[in-house]
């Protein structure tokens, strides 16, 4: 698989072309997220709850972690332009705080008439899966 870094022409995307980012988690990632998605659930912003929880401390909402294909894919590949058909998330293991995430797509298949773009895509921390899933993509 080839690493890309650069946002690329539809003509030039193949199978197998794969890219990343990583961000770690912070308590100011968690609260703004709560802010904005109105998710104020107390495993994701309340010590005390969390501890008496199955996690023992404060997870990540793990749509924080699934956002970051939209980051790949609107700056790397496909790039500048590209809109969301579809996206699905399995989640596999908790995101904790201080976590870093790294988030993977890789092209799984290309139809150039719909000028779609097929990916997978994995989240992982410590070389462990936390999200899985696939997407589909709009190149105009």
């Amino acid at each position: 698989m080839s690493e890309v870094t650069l946002s690329i022409p539809f003509e030039q995307i193949k199978i197998g072309m794969s890219v990343s980012y990583s961000q770690t988690i912070t308590d100011a990632d968690v609260k703004q997220f709560a802010g904005i998605s109105g998710d104020h659930n107390p495993v994701h912003v309340d010590d005390v709850f969390a501890e008496n929880s199955r996690y023992k401390k404060r997870i990540a909402h793990g749509l924080i972690s699934g956002s970051f294909f939209s980051a790949l894919f609107g700056t790397k590949l496909p790039g500048p332009g590209c809109v969301y058909v579809s996206q699905s998330f399995n989640f596999k293991r908790p995101v904790y705080l201080g976590d870093t995430v790294t988030a993977t797509a890789t092209v799984t298949n290309i139809e150039p008439i719909k000028r779609r773009v097929f990916f997978d895509t994995v989240c992982k921390v410590r070389k462990k899966t936390v999200i899985d899933g696939v997407a589909e993509l709009y190149v105009p």
